[in-house]
């Protein structure tokens, strides 16, 4: 079996001791989704298909959904780092001060939606240093975070001021504020109850919120067409996993991971389509999609955060940023 550090609490000891009875090269996989994310049939489980049969089958995947090894994503790099799993899927901007280069690609303005992975596939060396604990395994762009608001149409930053808005990470926190709101950190898992009982007014996600999160049920509207972050998923997997394989099984696991990200980012980027799509379909709801001259309103607040966030990085951040835009 694969060296692993099992240090689980109490709550997940079953969880563990599930994944722990694994066969020799058997790899654990936990995902804090739902099993019925559009993720698990178009990026997860596929992953693991090319990881098989790209090892003959010597090396399998097995998917632990749901949170079975752990619930949340905020200790899922962690889950990684001491052993709970072999492999797991984030976001970066639950743990940010752990990817703070990674994080850079988020800002407003440095990657696109349809473009942003290659461009960061182009440059994944420069990213290294955030990864030096785990062994990255697929890194991709997201679609863009928009507005979902619980009953208040937003055309304006004037609009936002006053209302609590969920935000993924601390850079799209630090948007939220320059255009007037009040940032609210929390997991994803919690923006519908949030919503529904009114301890927030509006969330930062993307469109795929509408039905993977079922946002649909409430939210009356969503504002786009400002520029906004886009939040980067990984993939990690245990250094000590990951160097226990041959080098012919490493080259499998990081092949199906670039395919991984791919298809990440393709899936979102069609799940958060149909979720505009189907949002606006439904009496009550409505799509706001600002005129450039509302548009510029937003984007003028935002271009100083993205300045700012450069700065006080420092030592490579410039150099990174410059990087992503030069693929645009």
């Amino acid at each position: 079996m694969f060296a692993r550090k099992i240090t689980a609490t109490a709550v997940l000891g079953a969880a563990v001791a599930t994944a722990g009875i694994a066969s020799a090269g058997e790899l654990s996989f936990a995902n804090f989704m739902p099993s019925n994310h559009p993720y698990v049939a178009s990026t997860f489980q596929p992953f693991a298909d090319e990881v098989a049969q790209l090892t003959d089958g010597k090396v399998t995947v097995k998917l632990y959904s749901g949170g079975e090894l752990g619930a949340g994503p905020v200790q899922q790099y962690n889950r990684v780092v001491d052993g709970v799993a072999d492999l797991a899927v984030s976001l970066p901007g639950y743990t940010a001060s752990q990817f703070p280069l990674t994080l850079l690609s988020e800002l407003p303005g440095v990657l696109k939606e349809k473009t942003g992975t290659e461009d960061i596939y182009r440059n994944l060396a420069l990213f290294g240093r955030d990864y030096r604990r785990v062994h990255l395994v697929a890194l991709w762009s997201n679609a863009e975070n928009v507005l979902f608001t619980r009953d208040k149409a937003v055309h304006s930053p004037a609009d936002l001021k006053g209302m609590k808005i969920r935000v993924p990470s601390r850079a799209t926190g630090l948007l939220v504020e320059a255009w007037g709101g009040s940032p609210v950190s929390m997991p994803v898992t919690q923006i519908y109850n949030a919503m529904q009982t009114g301890v927030i007014d509006g969330a930062m996600i993307d469109g795929t919120g509408v039905n993977a999160f079922k946002l649909n049920e409430v939210s009356k509207y969503i504002t786009t067409g400002m520029k906004t972050t886009i939040s980067p998923f990984f993939i990690i997997m245990n250094r000590d996993a990951y160097d226990g394989l041959t080098p012919a099984e490493r080259e499998a696991i990081d092949k199906a991971g670039h395919q991984a990200a791919l298809n990440g980012l393709a899936s979102q980027l069609k799940v958060a389509e149909a979720g505009f799509v189907s949002f606006a379909a439904t009496p009550g709801k409505e799509v706001i999609r600002l005129t450039p001259d509302q548009a510029a309103a937003f984007d003028k607040l935002s271009a100083p955060v993205t300045e700012e966030v450069v700065r006080k990085a420092g030592g490579d951040a410039q150099k990174i940023v410059d990087a992503l835009k030069a693929g645009q």
